[in-house]
């Protein structure tokens, strides 16, 4: 299943930063989205990482790790929110973490995806945000 967003008229591949302060994560994710025909453009390893490489790169959808050291998925959440307010976040949380995965909804994240996930669970969800 490829997902795909309008730009001008013409059909375009989504672009995707990935963020995780784990290497093995954010190599998982890669290799899902781009079985899937998805561009990744980024890929960030903390909070603050995060907003620099949003601000430099204008993905169309970034996925974040909750818990991460410099600064949290929660506070980057926030500032990229600040940066643009449309933009497109999914979070990404172990179960146990019900309550910063509420925080962040409530900081502008669109959607979570509860690890371990699966290339479907991924892929349904991000399909989701790109439509909604």
């Amino acid at each position: 299943m490829d997902i795909f967003r309008w730009r001008g008229g013409d059909l375009m591949a989504v672009k995707v930063l990935i963020v995780d302060d784990a290497l093995f994560m954010r190599t998982m994710m890669k290799d899902i989205l781009m079985s899937a025909g998805i561009e990744v453009v980024g890929e960030a390893s903390n909070g603050k990482e995060a907003v620099e490489k949003y601000r430099e790169l204008s993905p169309d959808l970034v996925t974040m790790d909750i818990l991460m050291p410099v600064k949290s998925g929660i506070d980057a959440v926030r500032d990229i929110m600040a940066l643009d307010r449309n933009a497109r976040i999914i979070i990404c949380s172990i179960m146990g973490q019900e309550s910063l995965v509420r925080e962040a909804i409530q900081a502008g994240a669109r959607e979570f995806i509860t690890k371990p996930f699966s290339k479907e669970k991924v892929l349904d969800v991000i399909h989701k945000v790109m439509n909604s």
